[in-house]
């Protein structure tokens, strides 16, 4: 038996996970905040300190993937992949050779976290679909049944919300992120998480909408997947599924065809 390494990079959390070797079923996974000062040996250690446990249990690590959306920690983090993996260390990138076409004006400007993301979608639910990730950033990603990936949207996430009001103003304090259980708030902080959830929640169903009416063809399913997802996605109208491992499943599934 053996496994294959995925690293989700995004702007806030950095997501490992051990995951089949020909599959996409992911056995294990683990949050860090993503520092891109952090050293190759410091995420060596991190790494066989957060999967060491669970490798053992799932075998050798014959490969691992990264989809990196912070530049200035692919180095650090390939060389660290590099110790703590038995095979080749691999980047998804929008260039990739995918069972998916990328048809968007500049394929290499993709972000690995929606190739991921679509890749997994199309693989699993083999219809037109929106995958609506729900993290630092929201993004939203279209891809046709026959895996066409059209684009699609990015709006602030919940987090920039919320860090915008705590850094633009004087008296505003940083609160944590929280469904609100009514949307008229009785103190600052509450008044703050209800203005951050419902204008996101609003803005979500928004442009849900506008993606409706613009892909006139498409009856498409919509999955919601990201760090927010089993907060916000369950308060969200039109949300088919909650997928929270959504972009780890795609890494895993995108290593097969970047190993050939």
């Amino acid at each position: 038996m053996a496994c294959q390494l995925v690293a989700d990079v995004g702007n806030t959390d950095t997501v490992f996970a051990l995951a089949e070797l020909d599959g996409w079923e992911v056995h294990a996974h683990r949050r860090i905040r993503t520092l891109p000062e952090r050293s190759a040996e410091e995420c060596t250690v991190m790494l066989r300190r957060l999967l060491a446990a669970r490798a053992n249990e799932l075998g050798p690590i014959r490969r691992a993937v990264i989809g990196s959306v912070v530049p200035a920690c692919d180095a650090a983090l390939r060389r660290a992949l590099g110790e703590v993996a038995e095979g080749p260390v691999l980047q998804l990138t929008g260039e990739a050779a995918l069972p998916i076409r990328i048809d968007v004006e500049n394929p290499g400007g993709v972000g690995a976290d929606r190739i991921a993301n679509s890749l997994r979608a199309w693989d699993r639910f083999g219809r037109d679909t929106i995958a609506v990730d729900l993290g630092t950033a929201t993004t939203f990603d279209c891809v046709t049944a026959g895996g066409v990936f059209l684009g699609g949207a990015i709006a602030p996430g919940l987090r920039a919300g919320a860090e915008w009001l705590a850094e633009r103003t004087a008296k505003l304090p940083r609160v944590d992120l929280v469904p609100p259980s009514e949307v008229i708030g009785r103190s600052t902080e509450a008044c703050i998480r209800s203005g951050v959830f419902h204008s996101a929640i609003g803005g979500v169903e928004a442009i849900l909408e506008r993606i409706r009416a613009e892909w006139v063809s498409a009856e498409p399913i919509v999955v919601a997947t990201g760090g927010f997802s089993s907060t916000v996605g369950p308060l969200l109208s039109g949300v088919d599924r909650v997928e929270p491992l959504l972009t780890l499943e795609g890494l895993a599934i995108a290593g097969r065809y970047l190993s050939e």
